[in-house]
Parts: structure tokens; sequence; C-alpha cells
């Protein structure tokens, strides 16, 4: 299987202007710049924000998985991934999840979530910190 991905840039760093269009099109020439990277006052994606989501969906799914194969079925999960970047470059990512999961302990639930955090495909590929936390509700 291989996913794709084109991004398009016209013009300097600064000043230009680039499009980023997924295979599946869900983004398609959606807007990114400097701006949109490191200034934040005009709509469009950056690295950092994509990264963020892909993180999150992979971890996501992956404690849907563990959950699943435990014969646990998740009413809902809700994950948050915070990608931190410094002059050198990105940091970590910290990843927040919440589930309604019916038949599940906390302490099951925090280990489940533990394992994706190591073992989900975008986490394996991160040279950075990665960490996470779990809120089980019912």
């Amino acid at each position: 299987m291989q996913r794709k991905a084109k991004a398009h840039w016209a013009g300097s760093l600064k000043e230009g202007k680039g499009e980023l269009t997924t295979q599946s099109e869900i983004l398609n020439k959606t807007n990114y710049s400097f701006r949109t990277r490191f200034v934040g006052d005009e709509k469009g994606t950056n690295p950092e924000e994509l990264l963020a989501a892909a993180h999150a969906g992979c971890f996501t799914m992956a404690v849907s998985y563990a959950l699943t194969e435990k014969g646990i079925f998740p009413v809902s999960l809700d994950t948050e991934a915070v990608v931190t970047v410094d002059g050198s470059g990105i940091t970590g990512v910290h990843l927040s999840i919440t589930g309604n999961v019916s038949g599940s302990s906390s302490e099951e639930f925090e280990a489940i979530t533990k394992e994706a955090e190591k073992n989900c495909l975008i986490s394996k590929i991160l040279k950075v910190p990665v960490t996470s936390e779990a809120v089980l509700v019912s």
C-alpha cells in the first residue's frame, strides 16, 4: 500500500505560498505558507498541524484496535495531539485521549494507550519523544 500527497510552492519562503493535495483529495489545493506555519494569522494549514492530525488519527485507531482485540468495544475515543516546536525543530508530541469505553478499567485503558503510544505507525517513525495521557469516561 502507498499513500500520496503533493505539495506545490511558488515564491520565496516568507512571501511565497503553497498548496497541498492528498491522494483522496480531502485536502485539495489547501493553502499553506510561512504565515500559516509561523504566524497563524492566515487561513490554511502547515506541516506540524498535519503531523498532529496524522498522529492523533493513527493513535486513536491503534487504541480502538487493541480494545477490540480484547473484546472491548469503545463507544467513542477522542484524541488531541500537540506537536511542540522550538528553534531546533519538533521536540515532542503529546497525545491526550478520552475514551467512553464500557468493560475496561482505568488501569487497563491506560495500559492499552501506552502500548499504542509506542506502537502506532506514526509514533514508530518519529525520532522525538512521544507521550500520552488517557481519561476514561463512562
